[in-house]
C-alpha cells in the first residue's frame, strides 16, 4: 500500500466517525456543543495534515523514481 491509499483509509475512517457523531449531535445532543465544535475542528485539522503528509511522501517517492530512471540529475 502506498501513502495515498493509507491516507485515504484514515481520512475515510475519520469522516465516518465524525458523520456518526454529527448525526448523534443533531438528533440527540450526545455532547456539549463546545466539545462537539472542538472535535470537529480537530477532525478537520487531522484530515488536512494527513492529506498534506501523504502528498509530500508521494512527491518524494516520485522524485526518487525519476532520479533512479535517469530523468533527473
Amino acid at each position: 500500500m502506498n501513502a495515498l491509499n493509507i491516507a485515504g483509509i484514515l481520512v475515510a475512517a475519520i469522516l465516518l466517525v465524525w458523520g456518526v457523531l454529527f448525526l448523534g449531535q443533531i438528533w440527540g445532543e450526545w455532547l456539549e456543543w463546545t466539545t462537539f465544535f472542538k472535535l470537529t475542528v480537530s477532525a478537520a485539522v487531522t484530515v488536512a495534515v494527513i492529506g498534506i503528509v501523504a502528498l509530500i511522501i508521494r512527491e518524494l517517492g516520485r522524485q526518487k523514481r525519476l532520479k533512479d530512471d535517469g530523468y533527473l540529475d
